[in-house]
């Protein structure tokens, strides 16, 4: 049985995906994670795409919509681990909360696949990040039909484990569980193809959320879709969180992937995105993303920036925030006609 998401009306919190895993000269004394090939040559050229390893700066420009209860969603791979691109970032997450609990936003946790990575390993992150975080001011927790203030976590390509291993740690009757022990969390689940509905059902989750901001990329991140994932979510108990971006494209690192490039039409795509989200009638909202600068989905602060091999989006001939602020002002607009 899943707890399931409080009963009412929808209160349209705010999840915004943020990677804490890039580097500068002028903050860790190299690059970290951006491409070799179009490293910016001068940081002064950039704004806070080259300093999102400094969380106090970065935070601080973060959505702010005032009426919804805002988190930041971290990337995390467990110590010593990292995507090919990068170097292993956990050691910069304690002070995330700390420079987001000064700007009133909470942090959720993102696991990302790694290699080994089953329901035994997401086990051991989940008790590592738990012990560390959970007193924290602010962690993520979300209130249940139970009574109950979990820890929410998201857990990246979850359709990459079979159903019945998730359900060992998920379920009530599983052979490892976490249900009801000091590390009960609320789960959600990625949702990509549709028969993924029903696998995040019989593994155990408590939701799910669907990421990618290429619309029609897959049944998930498809707008047309959001409504229909609502309803079976509805039926089954679960939360729904669709992920909305301001466009898409990412040829710099998946050069063959032209086809799920979305332009930003001056901020009309993420407004279409955001409405859809909103339509559905979802217990929480994300965005994709504060910063994923190699799939072109970031929203925050841009200024012009051309590599030999990567033109970097911006926003002329508006400023710099352009895509942040109207992200801040449809939340908050939404919000506030959902609450009236």
């Amino acid at each position: 049985m899943h707890p399931g998401p409080t009963t009412g009306g929808p209160c349209y919190d705010l999840h915004t995906f943020y990677y804490a895993w890039y580097g500068s000269p002028c903050f860790e004394g190299q690059y970290r994670h951006w491409d070799p090939r179009s490293r910016p040559a001068s940081p002064a050229a950039t704004t806070t795409r080259l300093t999102t390893s400094a969380p106090a700066s970065t935070l601080c420009s973060a959505p702010t919509a005032s009426a919804t209860r805002r988190a930041l969603v971290l990337s995390w791979y467990p110590p010593s681990l990292a995507d090919d691109n990068g170097e292993p970032s956990d050691g910069l997450a304690p002070s995330i909360p700390d420079a987001a609990h000064r700007y009133t936003i909470q942090v959720a946790f993102h696991i990302q696949p790694y290699k080994g990575h089953d329901d035994h390993t997401v086990h051991e992150n989940i008790r590592y990040i738990t012990d560390r975080y959970r007193s924290h001011a602010a962690s993520c927790k979300y209130k249940t039909s139970t009574g109950k203030s979990p820890p929410l976590f998201y857990i990246y390509n979850s359709y990459l484990t079979l159903a019945e291993s998730w359900a060992n740690l998920l379920t009530p009757s599983g052979s490892h569980s976490a249900h009801d022990t000091a590390y009960d969390t609320v789960f959600i689940a990625l949702l990509g193809e549709e028969g993924h509905k029903h696998d995040t059902v019989s593994a155990g989750y408590n939701g799910t959320y669907t990421y990618f901001a290429s619309n029609g990329f897959s049944f998930g991140s498809s707008h047309r879709s959001w409504k229909a994932i609502k309803a079976f979510c509805n039926s089954n108990n679960l939360m729904f969180i669709p992920s909305v971006g301001p466009g898409y494209i990412d040829t710099s690192v998946r050069p063959w992937n032209n086809s799920n490039t979305r332009n930003r039409v001056n901020g009309k795509y993420n407004g279409t995105a955001l409405q859809a989200a909103l339509m559905a009638r979802p217990e929480i909202v994300s965005i994709t993303s504060f910063n994923e600068w190699h799939e072109g989905t970031q929203i925050e602060k841009a200024v012009p920036k051309t590599m030999l091999t990567r033109l970097y989006l911006d926003c002329l001939p508006h400023r710099p925030s352009t895509s942040l602020e109207p992200t801040c002002r449809r939340a908050e607009h939404f919000s506030k006609k959902s609450s009236g």
